[in-house]
């Protein structure tokens, strides 16, 4: 009896909560404004424009010279001191995933292994025995690597991934993990033929390992977690998407990353009737979405998604699609648009009739189109909301070659070679020139993707406590959750 009583209550309250969420759904970290949040990207990338412009009166600065007016370079960059104080990277992001805090104010940890030989028990100065740490850490890397990974490599919180100064590739089995975690930062590595791998136990940190089910094979996967900052990664030839992020994830900024070789870029929201993504909110700034990109630049379900002065190289079938009724803002972007006539339409609504997505908000302001290329917008019952909250102009695309031009990872091996290294001990590795192949990744064979568990709604937390032991205590301690 009392079994019942407890389905009917859970069935009760699942179903109260939802309707409920259809009227008022936010996420831990959500931003209860997020045009604040627009408005402060433009004035940090105009302030920085503005403060280039006036100390290039004096072509002999040096410091002058280096400004971009990209503020998140000229806020690090540009001081030759940097690798003295590499912590202050964390006070440089903008836009949703600017409180990202990685690993302030906690110790350095220096990966001194390339190794990942074992998944359950890694080796002390290993990448993975770093990132499952429970206490804030800056990793960092005194020489070029390539680390393949044996399995997804799952990170704990107040993590930052530091790769300036060295060489640093990350291919392999899932790749990198973000699950139910919080502020991290991932800077300068290239992340590339990442491959699904699973069936088997991982540890995500020093007192927990599970058993995990197939992975996707995805670059980065972000998943129900806030306050990440992905800047500076070169990113590619992955099986699923290059950077996913699903399942209630918010507060995350995509920034100065390169993107190249690729069907599927970047999925935003885990499904059309997911209705915690509703409170997704991500910043995709500086970006070059280079050669050979096909699709989902990204693929948008629900939440809101500010694209701001990224450079679109070209695509195969469509630069930014969506469905679900997400935001999409997008502004002072340039998008060139592939010879095909039939794919000049930077925008598709997936699988959704005009009826629907015609008042769905998405917004092209201030880009510049290319090519032939073309952005159907829609939603014009907010008009006069967009032009209340985006009173400042979008920063002319005249500028952005100069915001992206070091788009990807820097320094050694990267697509600007003038950055120092970390130490001053010889930089021995790889050649900046290699062509990894699907065969150094550990598996050339396209594995059929795997659908994502399911996992309890944030509604069922509203169960009481006591009828949630009765129903599963025999069996908690077994249970490992996916994804």
């Amino acid at each position: 009896m009392l079994t019942r009583t407890c389905i009917v209550l859970i069935s009760l309250l699942a179903s109260f909560s939802l309707a409920k969420a259809y009227l008022n759904l936010t996420l831990p970290g959500q931003h209860p404004n997020p045009e604040e949040v627009v408005q402060e990207v433009y004035r940090r990338v105009n302030a920085s424009v503005v403060r280039r412009k006036t100390l290039q009166v004096n072509q002999r600065d040096q410091f002058s010279s280096c400004l971009t007016g990209n503020p998140i370079d000229d806020c690090w960059k540009c001081d030759p001191d940097w690798p003295n104080y590499r912590q202050r990277l964390a006070d440089c992001a903008i836009g949703f995933g600017q409180y990202a805090l990685g690993g302030k104010g906690g110790e350095y940890y220096i990966v001194t292994d390339s190794s990942d030989d074992d998944a359950v028990n890694p080796k002390p100065g290993t990448l993975r025995y770093a990132v499952i740490q429970p206490e804030p850490l800056w990793i960092v890397f005194p020489s070029n690597m390539l680390i393949k990974l044996s399995q997804e490599l799952i990170f704990n919180s107040y993590k930052t991934l530091d790769g300036r100064g060295a060489n640093v590739h990350i291919t392999g089995g899932g790749c990198i993990t973000l699950q139910y975690i919080s502020n991290v930062i991932i800077h300068n590595v290239h992340i590339h033929h990442c491959v699904p791998s699973g069936n088997t136990n991982v540890r995500s940190s020093p007192t927990h390992y599970g058993y995990r089910t197939k992975s996707d094979g995805d670059g980065i996967s972000i998943f129900g977690s806030k306050d990440i900052w992905v800047d500076h990664c070169s990113l590619s030839h992955c099986k699923d998407g290059l950077v996913d992020a699903v399942m209630g994830s918010t507060g995350i900024t995509i920034s100065n990353n390169y993107f190249s070789n690729h069907n599927e870029v970047m999925l935003l929201g885990h499904s059309d009737g997911y209705l915690p993504d509703s409170g997704m909110q991500v910043t995709i700034a500086f970006n070059h979405f280079g050669e050979n990109l096909v699709q989902r630049m990204p693929r948008c379900r629900r939440g809101y998604i500010h694209v701001v002065n990224n450079d679109f190289t070209a695509w195969e079938m469509y630069a930014i699609g969506g469905s679900g009724n997400p935001t999409i803002n997008s502004q002072g972007n340039r998008y060139t648009a592939p010879t095909n006539r039939n794919a000049k339409e930077v925008t598709k609504r997936v699988d959704t009739g005009e009826g629907l997505w015609r008042g769905w908000n998405w917004r092209s302001e201030g880009d510049i189109m290319v090519n032939g290329a073309f952005f159907v917008a829609s939603g014009a019952g907010v008009e006069i909301k967009y032009e209340k909250a985006y009173s400042v102009e979008p920063k002319s695309v005249v500028l952005i070659d100069q915001l992206v031009m070091h788009a990807g990872a820097l320094g050694v091996g990267g697509r600007d070679n003038n950055l120092g290294k970390w130490n001053t001990g010889p930089n021995q590795g790889f050649d900046s020139g290699l062509d990894y192949e699907d065969e150094m990744s550990g598996s050339s064979t396209n594995m059929p993707r795997q659908p994502l568990s399911s996992t309890s709604s944030l509604f069922y937390f509203l169960v009481p406590f006591s009828c949630l032991l009765f129903l599963y205590i025999p069996d908690w301690h077994l249970i490992t959750m996916r994804n």
